[in-house]
């Protein structure tokens, strides 16, 4: 009997563990800082920049866990904090795309290879993954949870997949998010990196920016 190829690979211990640590403490050191434009606070860095922050320092790090296939022709990721708490899912399911490209012409254009680097175990908040689009008329555009692939967030945790897959986070029951929950303390902490051909239109470089200042890299190495 055949069987179909996983949709998500999962690398485990990513990251060596005092750079791990490094980069967690930094991502907590920003408390709420931007905070609610997370997702909307994104970067680029071309993989054979210097880095500039402890972010970019790490994807250069888990771009070599990509099979070769994934890296041929890549240039650079796009990457953003993922913070949320789980009783609260604030993301539908999604295609990662180039977003300006989109708005401005229509197209829709997906990186080689989305991927996430956890920072923290959470209380449910399972990555699932499936083959079919998102479905606008689901709760939180969830397509059948039966074709869902699902990974447990932990730490130094590196999980990727193919950018033209749609994605979305479970809730703290492990359920498509329908409504808020009990608030959950805890916080799930992540890293999105999407790695692409070319870079995603008006993302601005890290160094160029004033946020997320508590991740800079460190003169002379991260």
């Amino acid at each position: 009997m055949s069987r179909r190829a996983p949709l998500v690979t999962v690398v485990d211990g990513a990251l060596p563990r005092r750079q791990f640590s490094r980069l967690l403490k930094a991502v907590v050191a920003l408390g709420d800082e931007r905070l609610r434009a997370s997702y909307q606070t994104t970067f680029w860095f071309p993989l054979t920049a210097r880095p500039g922050s402890l972010v970019e320092a790490a994807a250069r790090v888990v771009y070599r866990c990509l099979p070769e296939a994934r890296r041929r022709g890549v240039v650079g990721v796009e990457w953003w904090l993922s913070r949320m708490r789980t009783s609260n899912v604030k993301v539908d399911f999604h295609r990662d795309r180039d977003n300006a490209l989109h708005d401005a012409t229509g197209r829709t254009v997906s990186p080689v290879t989305s991927s996430v680097l956890y920072l923290t175990p959470s209380v449910g908040g399972l990555l699932a993954v499936s083959p079919r689009p998102p479905d606008p008329r689901a709760p939180a555009c969830a397509p059948d949870p039966s074709t869902f692939e699902l990974v447990e967030p932990q730490p130094n945790r590196f999980v990727f997949f193919d950018g033209r897959l749609t994605h979305g986070v479970l809730d703290a029951r492990n359920q498509v998010p329908l409504a808020r929950l009990p608030t959950q303390r805890a916080w799930r902490l992540g890293v999105a990196l999407n790695f692409w051909h070319r870079p995603p239109r008006d993302v601005p470089g890290f160094a160029n920016s004033p946020h997320y200042r508590a991740l800079a890299a460190r003169r002379g190495g991260v």
